[in-house]
């Protein structure tokens, strides 16, 4: 498990005061140490997509076919150049990233955007 960080913060303090902003931002609760999510899984447009704090949104679609009696597994790897700047825990997960409106920069996902998680990662308390 990871030490809890945010991109952009330059140090602890305003680690905190960041997660807290884009919490207010996401209109969501901050989560409580030891609850803080580093990472997690789920699943959208048909493929399994990660959302890593710190890290640009990647992910994989597999398709299947059958030819000749034998079923063939194609899998392709998606990324995105979207950065993950926070993630909240609930049902679903909240995720923030750099995306407009808090950047200009432009994407294929809403920000912030909603996820039901698979696979959870926390940050160290």
């Amino acid at each position: 498990m990871p030490a809890f960080f945010l991109p952009r913060a330059e140090d602890p303090d305003q680690a905190e005061r960041l997660y807290e902003a884009l919490a207010e931002f996401a209109a969501c609760e901050p989560a409580p140490r030891g609850e803080r999510i580093a990472s997690l899984t789920f699943d959208a447009d048909g493929a399994r997509w990660t959302a890593a704090v710190g890290e640009e949104l990647r992910g994989t679609r597999t398709t299947r076919q059958m030819r000749r009696g034998e079923l063939l597994e194609h899998t392709v790897e998606l990324t995105s150049t979207t950065r993950v700047l926070a993630v909240y825990p609930g049902r679903p997960c909240t995720v923030v990233t750099d995306a407009a409106p808090i950047t200009g920069a432009a994407s294929e996902w809403a920000n912030p955007f909603t996820a039901e998680p698979g696979d959870v990662v926390l940050f160290d308390q």
